[in-house]
């Protein structure tokens, strides 16, 4: 079997007046995210809006090998398959030759996952491995969806804009790129982060340090090079390293009596998130989309090797909206550092005005309108019975 025949025994299939489905009450959803948290937790929340709206639903993550897929994903209760994979973006000599003799062995097996779960929509979340599959789907004419959730698209999302049946995007200003096929449904983000109470902010402060899943070394090494003018405050650091930089981390703070918690990785996001009075982080979409439905002021820098420096545009929106402030890395010192985290704790009003702000910013339905706009176009497009 080639290609295009499974396409064409769905059109035979609907030219005869039949249901091309089987499972015609059942959704089956492939959804490509992988590599970061920042992949992998919208995923989640997105899959986890379709079981509410329809429990019967079936599903496949793909993903790569290297990244946290495998363990998030499976512990959630999905299934999850692993494809070979790697960018080119931004990647130089050597290596960019030795990625792009990956992708026809990252084709093929997106095809063979496609053919083996037959699904009737496709949902990618950009990166590496969304883009091969979301365009072999195309191809097969199976209806899929782009979740584009930063204020300016990345590389892979720009290419597929032309070739995917819809497009949820998390900004206003995101649609332009995508024209009639845009759905502006705000970021998807886990329903525990709605949750999170207002906090009364009072001594001793509470504060919060991430770099993502992996952890951030400007990060991690401006708050070790902070830790002695912390000394007498009162402060209290839960510090997320990777796992890189733990041991030294975890030294640096022992050697200048700080209280302070330091994990390689935080599994509770959003119960940490509830106790904080203040976060120091990164601009990941998926983080932007945590602080904002949590009602959270931060002090945001973003990473500035991310494709299109799309992570300063995140952190810019929400600096116009009021709710964070903004340290480019060039500016990143600890006397800065230590300038915005002061000044935002001598203010309780100030942090409550910037969670409101972040508050007004969240979508809590995203990822039910995602999951809405997943059903109707296999309704329409693969027959599946309505509801």
């Amino acid at each position: 079997m080639n290609a295009a025949e499974p396409a064409l025994m769905e059109v035979n299939e609907k030219q005869q007046g039949a249901v091309p489905r089987v499972h015609q009450g059942v959704l089956r959803v492939l959804i490509a995210a992988g590599g970061t948290g920042g992949h992998i937790f919208p995923a989640l929340a997105v899959a986890e809006a379709i079981v509410r709206r329809r429990p019967t639903s079936e599903f496949q993550f793909l993903g790569t090998a290297r990244g946290l897929e495998s363990r998030l994903i499976e512990r959630a209760g999905f299934p999850y398959r692993a494809i070979r994979s790697a960018g080119l973006k931004g990647i130089r000599g050597w290596r960019r030759v030795t990625n792009a003799a990956v992708l026809p062995r990252t084709f093929l097996e997106s095809l063979g996952a496609l053919r083996a779960f037959r699904p009737d929509v496709v949902i990618g979340m950009g990166g590496y491995v969304a883009g091969p599959v979301l365009l072999e789907a195309a191809l097969l004419r199976i209806p899929t969806v782009l979740i584009e959730p930063n204020a300016s698209p990345g590389f892979t999302n720009r290419v597929l804009s032309g070739i995917v049946s819809r497009a949820a995007v998390g900004f206003e200003e995101t649609a332009k790129y995508f024209g009639a096929k845009a759905r502006l449904t705000g970021l998807p983000v886990r329903r525990a982060f709605f949750e999170i109470p207002p906090r009364e902010h009072r001594a001793p402060f509470t504060i919060l340090v991430f770099g993502g899943s992996q952890g951030s070394a400007a990060l991690n090494r401006c708050l070790i090079e902070s830790l002695p003018t912390m000394a007498g405050r009162p402060w209290h650091i839960i510090h997320q390293t990777g796992d890189r930089d733990l041991s030294s981390v975890t030294d640096a703070y022992q050697r200048a009596a700080i209280r302070g918690e330091v994990r390689a990785f935080i599994d509770n996001m959003p119960s940490v998130f509830a106790g904080a009075d203040l976060i120091i982080c990164r601009a990941g979409a998926s983080t932007i989309g945590e602080l904002m439905a949590g009602g959270k002021a931060a002090v945001l820098v973003p990473f500035p090797g991310a494709t299109d420096q799309h992570q300063l545009e995140n952190a810019r929106a929400l600096e116009r909206a009021g709710a964070a402030r903004v340290i480019e890395q060039a500016d990143l010192s600890p006397a800065r550092l230590m300038a915005e985290i002061s000044d935002l704790l001598a203010s309780p009003q100030r942090l409550l005005a910037m969670e409101s702000a972040a508050r007004r910013l969240a979508n809590p339905q995203a990822a039910a309108e995602i999951a809405a706009l997943v059903e109707e176009l296999a309704v329409s497009q693969r027959g599946l019975q309505k509801l």
